[in-house]
Formats: structure tokens, sequence, C-alpha cells
């Protein structure tokens, strides 16, 4: 330790580098900062639109993703169905065919991206922190489904119970668990 604390060695320009980490550090709080601002903006917005607490009772949606729905989809009296809402958001198959051939089922690739990916972002934090969910992928991972196909799937059930709470003004609640009558 005492030679260490003797030593001298200085590197040229390294005040200069020590500037510029100090101003680079600066910047990233400033944008941290500001982007904390405009989340609170946003979530002020959105406190205004009714639906908005019925789109956050459901496990894995926070203001961004609920701000992202509403700004996509609005209230979804638009779709009749939720099948159409799937398709708008690019989550329902895709079947490529020529005449009566059909060479096979495929992920659309179509639909509106922002809703997709707010769909999908959702759905996978709702596999950490929802039981439920969690199930549902793990259920699909055993039968053969990689991780994306298996979000996917996912996301493509939630939008059915999503477009029910809208349709129906009611806040997500997880229904009760089948009772299981043991044979005796």
């Amino acid at each position: 330790f005492a030679a260490i604390a003797e030593q001298t060695v200085t590197i040229a320009g390294a005040h200069y580098a020590e500037m510029g980490v100090a101003m680079s550090a600066k910047d990233a709080l400033a944008k941290l900062d500001h982007r904390k601002d405009i989340e609170k903006e946003v979530i002020d917005l959105i406190d205004d639109i009714p639906h908005t607490q019925i789109l956050l009772s459901m496990p894995g949606i926070g203001p961004k993703t609920a701000a992202q729905i509403l700004m996509t989809v609005g209230d979804m009296s638009d779709f009749p169905t939720p099948g159409h809402l799937a398709s708008y958001a690019g989550l329902s198959p895709r079947t490529n065919q020529s005449g009566t051939s059909i060479m096979s089922n495929s992920l659309n690739r179509a639909g509106n991206k922002k809703l997709k990916n707010a769909l999908w972002q959702s759905s996978f934090a709702s596999i950490r922190f929802h039981e439920r969910s969690r199930q549902f992928y793990e259920r699909k991972r055993k039968e053969g489904k990689r991780h994306n196909a298996a979000v996917v799937a996912l996301a493509r059930r939630r939008i059915n119970v999503l477009y029910a709470m809208m349709r129906n003004h009611e806040y997500y609640h997880d229904p009760a668990p089948a009772k299981e009558t043991a044979a005796t």
C-alpha cells in the first residue's frame, strides 16, 4: 500500500477523460429526470380517461402500456370481437395458401407494431408476477413452443380478457379456482 501511495504516474489527458465521464454522468441523470417527468405527465393525462383504471387492474400492464393501448385502440369498441382485435395487433396466425393448398400457418408479421409490442411486453412482465400467466406460459413451453411463441400465445389469450374487461367495464379479477372433488 505504501508503494501504491508513492506512485506519481500520470497519463496525458486523464484530466479531460475525467471531465468527459462527469459530463456523461450528468447528461444521463438529466435524461433520467426528463423521462420521469414525461412519465408523470403521461400518467396525469391518462388518469382522465375512464378506461385507464380498468387496464391498469390487469397484471403486467403499467401506465406506459396502458397509454399505448389507449392511444392505438381506445376503448376497443371499433372491434366486433377479440379475434378482430388480435388480427389488428398482428397476434393471430396467418395461413399461407394458394388455391386449395395450405402451405403453413405462421405468425402474422402484419398488424399494429406498437400495439403488438405493448401487448407482448405486458404478457412477458405478467409471467414474472402473475401465477396464472406463468402457468399458461409454462404449459405452452411444455407443449414444445419456444419462448417467443409462448409469450405470443399468452398475449393472444390476454387480448380476450382485455376485450371482455373493456366491453363490460369491469376490473381484472382472477377467476376462482375450479374445485376438485376427491373420489372416495
